[in-house]
């Protein structure tokens, strides 16, 4: 009998910390963040529409290795920009349309390049993402 009880207590007890372990993470980004998306082992946000939204992405992007801005000519938010990233050997690793003016993407260090693509105006940057560093890198398109 006392074997049971321990078995017991000890899988309550895991199924306890996995609980707090999935709702520590889950509260641990900022209110108002947009779910978080993933494709293979690459996780990502996109957004930044209505002051909420985009304090929210502002504030957490220094715990994402790489943070994309898509402006306008004149300065203007936009959204819908095509977003591919590929690897130093050029395979793709992601890709996704920008839900906002924002995106945060967690890769593994490496080099890379980021494509985006705005109506007709495509751009590269080349990127370096280091083991705890952090990447920045803006996209201005000249199309409306």
């Amino acid at each position: 009998m006392r074997l049971k009880t321990v078995r017991y207590s000890t899988a309550t007890a895991l199924v306890a910390t996995l609980v707090l372990t999935v709702s520590g993470h889950a509260f641990a980004q900022s209110p108002g963040l947009p779910p978080v998306e993933t494709q293979g082992d690459i996780s990502f946000v996109s957004g930044g529409i209505g002051h909420d939204e985009a304090e929210a992405l502002r504030h957490d992007e220094s715990q994402w290795p790489l943070s994309m801005g898509f402006f306008g000519p004149t300065a203007d938010y936009l959204a819908d920009v095509h977003v591919r990233i590929a690897d130093s050997k050029g395979n793709e690793v992601m890709h996704a349309d920008s839900r906002g003016p924002y995106m945060l993407v967690k890769l593994p260090p490496g080099s890379y390049t980021v494509y985006a693509r705005y109506r007709t105006d495509e751009q590269h940057r080349a990127v370096n993402v280091a083991g705890n560093g952090h990447e920045r890198v803006s996209f201005r398109f000249n199309v409306q």
